[in-house]
């Protein structure tokens, strides 16, 4: 029986893409292959709940929603994850999945919607992000770059020049800590990018 080992699984509403705001079902893996410094999960790294993939089913059946999200931790550091998301969307769900782009998209289901994080110098990983997987992007899935400083922001603003990206929606996300959003729109005004200003809508409402 295939089981993977489960930081938590939660319902609220998704903070950090473009289906920001809407209610969903979490399902946080444990475990990850990076530790980048802003990391706010680091709870995840370790431990867990071994959980059958039909146990994690009957969890997510328990909500009143069809939007699920896998996240972690890194989802794709557990191989099992790609049996539950096609489980997920056998039964009809949105799947969405958080992933740092470090490890192969290629046998994700096309129609998960993939939210990849190109990691930018300040976290720490900043040679972590398999080009390849840029082959893997459709239209639907999104890039997502967490900014620390303005280095930062020039590395993702160069990525983005540099590379045919087929994902439509790009997010820029200050790590609040440590780049102000105003200070981040600021830079994007000046510039004119074809990007979005993302802030974590579930810290702003002190949610999970």
């Amino acid at each position: 029986m295939d089981k993977l080992e489960i930081c938590e699984v939660f319902y609220s509403l998704q903070g950090e893409s473009s289906y920001q705001g809407m209610p969903c079902i979490f399902i946080r893996l444990s475990g990850c292959n990076l530790r980048c410094s802003w990391c706010d999960t680091q709870y995840s790294y370790h431990g867990g709940k071994s959980m059958s993939i039909d146990s994690i089913l009957e969890e997510v059946a328990k909500y009143p929603c069809k939007l699920v999200e896998l996240t972690g931790g890194e989802p794709l550091w557990q191989d099992e994850s790609i049996i539950l998301m096609q489980r997920l969307l056998d039964l009809e769900y949105t799947v969405l999945l958080e992933t740092n782009g470090s490890l192969d998209l290629s046998e994700v289901a096309p129609e998960v919607v993939k939210i990849v994080d190109v990691k930018c110098p300040g976290s720490g990983a900043g040679n972590s992000f398999l080009k390849y997987n840029l082959n893997s992007l459709q239209e639907h899935d999104e890039l997502k770059f967490v900014l620390t400083n303005y280095p930062d922001y020039i590395y993702a603003k160069s990525f983005i020049a540099a590379n045919r990206i087929a994902a439509k929606t790009l997010h820029f996300c200050p790590a609040t800590s440590l780049l102000s959003p105003e200070t981040l729109a600021e830079w994007l005004l000046e510039d004119g990018l074809p990007v979005k200003l993302s802030l974590q809508l579930h810290k702003l409402l002190n949610l999970r």
